[in-house]
């Protein structure tokens, strides 16, 4: 049986349609869950809208709608872009489904049963923003104002009930030691522990008066806050208090891919449900980076916002260029971990250096070569093994993996480009081919069967990334092995060709069509 691997990003806020910095995330969670399935893993990856939001039903009442209708619209929205960036989830969830809802009563009141939550008065900073509670210090050192939208923040008072937060610190923090790698990546990890050491204090986790939301069992008077629902989101999903059977085999999640901005709440807040539940919390959070956007290369990168005017959507980039090219740039020029910056110029750049001028040229120039000169194939090809071009290719391929596995995509593609494609195309311009086959046809043919080989490689690594182009790249020529079943082992270890290398794809006016169209 394949070892289990279940993959979450966080759930979004469906009062607006997804912007390129919320593709970033799930672009890099696809990236993580296609490569653990191409290295034989059973994978589960969930992905969702929270629904559950003041900030939701408002919407809807701006539109005239009911909320359910107004969220299943936008959900039929988000998918359909997510789609188009060939994100493979496996799971939606939204959560105003009764899944959800059955999920979330029997989790409260089995944490109610427990003894860890109790009844209370509130009073406190509230951000309707991002629809949470602030500290005094945190508001007191943005200025007065929420930190992370930099919105007015208002005074809330109201009963409540709280969940006992504070009582699991000691047992946070053991967590937090007997598992160094629950905190990704390690920047954020001291974060986290000074949080829980220092500032560590008792949740309101309800909303007295609201009608949208789902109900407290113990006193239906109350709905669930925004947080303690929608955690729960990725236990609702897998069956949690209605299949039990479903949620053993998932449960505890792998890796929580969410933003930076809300380590906070997944890294304490939601271990410590766990614990007052009685289930396991995850094995790892995952808390990536920001895009900013850049209107040209001399301005400030400034964040995403709809009040600065520079939201741009995913489908803007897609229908000009391609679903590869969105995900080429954010996950090679954004590194996962850490901040990265979008404008159209430095898209453009980076989109002619490595897409077209390097591994779009190089497959332009080898299937060329071969359908004019050799009629689609290079005869005496079948059975032999290729001279190698990249130099220690075992080592290059594990420092891949090594990355991807980090989630450090932006140098795994660097690896792929430096020591795999640019070796090649350098190859390629020492021995030029293009020359030789005028004067030498039968010379010619080892190199262009060695530079196929380089593409084979190529288009193995980045399948998980370049998810159209790598299996264009792979099925343009006939292979031995089915696409379908490669995996990164297969770069050093893949059976000999069966037979003669062969140009296969569908050809326009006698070429091969250009993967990726040089940006004029």
């Amino acid at each position: 049986m394949a070892q289990k691997f279940f993959i979450t990003t966080a759930i979004d806020y469906p009062n607006s349609r997804p912007h390129i910095g919320t593709a970033f995330e799930k672009i890099g969670a696809d990236v993580q869950a296609r490569y653990r399935r191409m290295e034989g893993l059973d994978v589960h990856f969930l992905m969702g809208n929270d629904e559950n939001t003041v900030k939701v039903s408002r919407r809807a009442v701006e539109l005239k709608q009911e909320p359910k209708p107004y969220c299943d619209d936008m959900a039929h929205q988000f998918k359909e872009v997510w789609r188009a960036l060939d994100i493979n989830f496996d799971d939606f969830i939204q959560t105003s489904e009764p899944r959800h809802h059955a999920g979330c009563q029997k989790f409260i009141q089995k944490v109610f049963d427990n003894g860890h939550i109790y009844k209370g008065h509130y009073e406190g900073w509230y951000c309707d923003g991002c629809e949470g509670f602030k500290t005094k210090k945190e508001v007191d050192e943005a200025g007065g104002v929420c930190p992370d939208n930099k919105t007015p923040v208002i005074l809330r008072k109201e009963p409540c009930y709280y969940f006992a937060l504070s009582k699991f610190r000691d047992q946070l923090l053991d967590f937090y030691a007997k598992n160094p790698t629950f905190i990704q990546p390690e920047t954020r990890r001291n974060e986290v522990v000074t949080l829980v050491q220092t500032e560590l204090r008792d949740v309101n986790i309800t909303r007295a008066g609201e009608t949208w939301g789902i109900k407290v069992p113990f006193d239906p008077e109350y709905t669930i806050y925004v947080w303690f629902d929608a955690l729960l989101n990725y236990i609702t999903a897998i069956g949690y208090g209605v299949d039990d059977t479903w949620f053993n085999k998932w449960w505890p999640a792998d890796i929580h891919f969410i933003g930076k901005d809300i380590t906070r709440f997944h890294c304490a807040l939601w271990p410590a449900m766990c614990f007052a539940a009685g289930i396991e919390p995850p094995r790892s959070v995952f808390g990536h980076g920001f895009v900013y956007i850049k209107k040209d290369d001399a301005s400030i990168a400034e964040k995403i916002s709809k009040s600065l005017g520079n939201v741009i959507e995913p489908m803007e980039i897609i229908t000009k260029f391609s679903s590869d090219a969105f995900r080429y740039y954010f996950m090679r020029e954004c590194p996962f971990p850490g901040d990265g910056e979008f404008s159209w110029s430095r898209f453009a750049a980076s989109y002619n250096s490595d897409l077209g001028k390097n591994l779009g040229n190089l497959l332009s120039r080898v299937t060329t070569l071969i359908v004019k000169n050799f009629d689609c194939v290079l005869p005496g090809t079948a059975g032999q093994a290729p001279a190698p071009i990249v130099v220690d290719l075992a080592d290059v391929i594990k420092q891949v993996q090594g990355h991807m596995e980090a989630c450090q995509y932006n140098l795994a593609l660097e690896k792929i480009w430096r020591q795999i494609l640019d070796p090649a195309n350098q190859y390629a311009e020492k021995n030029e081919p293009w020359k030789l086959v005028k004067t030498d046809k039968e010379a010619t043919k080892p190199i262009l069967y060695n530079l196929s080989e380089v593409l084979c490689v190529a288009a193995i690594l980045l399948k998980p990334v370049l998810v159209r182009s790598a299996a264009t790249i792979y099925r343009t020529f006939n292979f031995t092995q089915p696409w379908e079943a490669v995996r990164y082992a297969d770069v050093c270890a893949r059976p000999a060709q069966a037979e003669d290398l062969r140009v296969v794809a569908e050809l326009d006016k006698g070429k091969v069509k250009p993967l990726f169209p040089v940006i004029q």
